[in-house]
């Protein structure tokens, strides 16, 4: 069988990428022009060069294989043009899923986010039938990603076997940008977190994550969703998890959230006019007012979803992230 990935220089996409390798899949993964591939070197997969925006590139990566994952995204919590997240994520979607619907792939698995489903907010988890519309979104990542996933669905109305996952946040190994969370972990290595907002997040392990996308792609209902995720902790709980793994103090102080809040749109209007990212992204701090919880056993019970520890997940990134020079001088 051969797979055929987008996203896969990404922290989820080369996920996907090694356990596809692992499960002895021919992988044909999508690199743009430039872009860093240190999380595919050395690899036996087919590199090609595209981008979502260009169809003929698409059409060559599905043509002649029997599973598609699109995990590619332009996950950001500013852009100081924020046209370019919606192109990326609603158009190059569609241009994506119109591929692989002319490609005749068996199936297709989009990665989507939890940040478009329905969220309580107080505690509770949200689910994949959790009530949500546009207005609840915060931030243009979230609501590219919330158009895109309607686009998503509209294919499935014309016929493609699609099923659409909803990853929590992954942590692990090899996340070198990093992504956020994988910033806060660099951060609390590094003592530069004196103090935090008290939020909660769904952690899973990101090869359980990427193992997940795989495991829809042989078992999941085409046209349903899936929370790929494991354990709801607390921010603190996530620090106090970090503080035994590392040895370093966890922050003790709890910001309040309204003066973080209007930091964030003072940084918001000065990034306006420089064009550099602010200090403090509002969305970062809008989502933080909502403990993101959900429940991810619609995926443990259909999909076999696995759940490692999210502590020793937490372990291997910490192991990853000071073996690779993300530590201050």
């Amino acid at each position: 069988m051969k797979a055929f990935v987008t996203g896969a220089t990404g922290f989820i996409g080369a996920s996907i990428v090694r356990e596809l390798l692992k499960d002895g899949l021919e992988v044909r993964a999508l690199v743009r022009p430039g872009s860093d591939i240190r999380n595919l070197e050395g690899l036996p997969l087919e590199l090609l060069q595209g981008d979502l925006l260009d169809r003929a590139s698409l059409e060559k990566g599905c043509a002649g294989c029997d599973w598609v994952f699109h995990a590619a995204a332009d996950y950001r919590l500013w852009a100081r043009t924020p046209q370019e997240m919606y192109r990326a994520n609603v158009d190059g979607t569609r241009n994506l899923l119109e591929a692989a619907l002319a490609s005749g792939a068996e199936r297709v698995v989009y990665t989507s986010s939890v940040g478009t489903l329905g969220n309580p907010g107080d505690g509770r988890p949200g689910n994949e039938q959790t009530p949500v519309t546009f207005s609840d979104m915060v931030g243009d990542y979230k609501k590219s990603k919330f158009l895109a996933e309607r686009e998503a669905e509209k294919f499935v109305d014309r016929g493609l076997p699609l099923i659409i996952v909803n990853p929590s946040t992954p942590v692990g190994p090899q996340d070198i940008k990093p992504t956020p969370t994988g910033k806060i972990i660099v951060d609390f290595i590094n003592g530069t977190m004196p103090a935090y907002l008290d939020t909660g997040l769904n952690l899973i392990a990101v090869e359980d994550c990427a193992r997940g996308h795989i495991l829809a792609a042989q078992k999941g209902q085409i046209g349903s969703k899936y929370i790929l995720g494991n354990r709801n902790l607390t921010l603190r709980e996530i620090f106090a998890m970090l503080e035994r793994i590392t040895g370093q103090p966890a922050p003790k102080v709890r910001l309040p959230y309204w003066p973080i809040l209007l930091a964030a749109y003072a940084n918001e209007g000065i990034a306006r006019i420089t064009g550099r990212e602010p200090l403090i992204p509002l969305a970062g701090v809008q989502m933080a007012r909502k403990f993101m919880y959900f429940d991810s056993s619609r995926a443990v019970n259909e999909l076999g979803l696995p759940q490692t520890s999210v502590e020793s997940a937490l372990g291997r990134a910490v192991d990853w992230f000071m073996a690779n020079g993300y530590l201050k001088k």
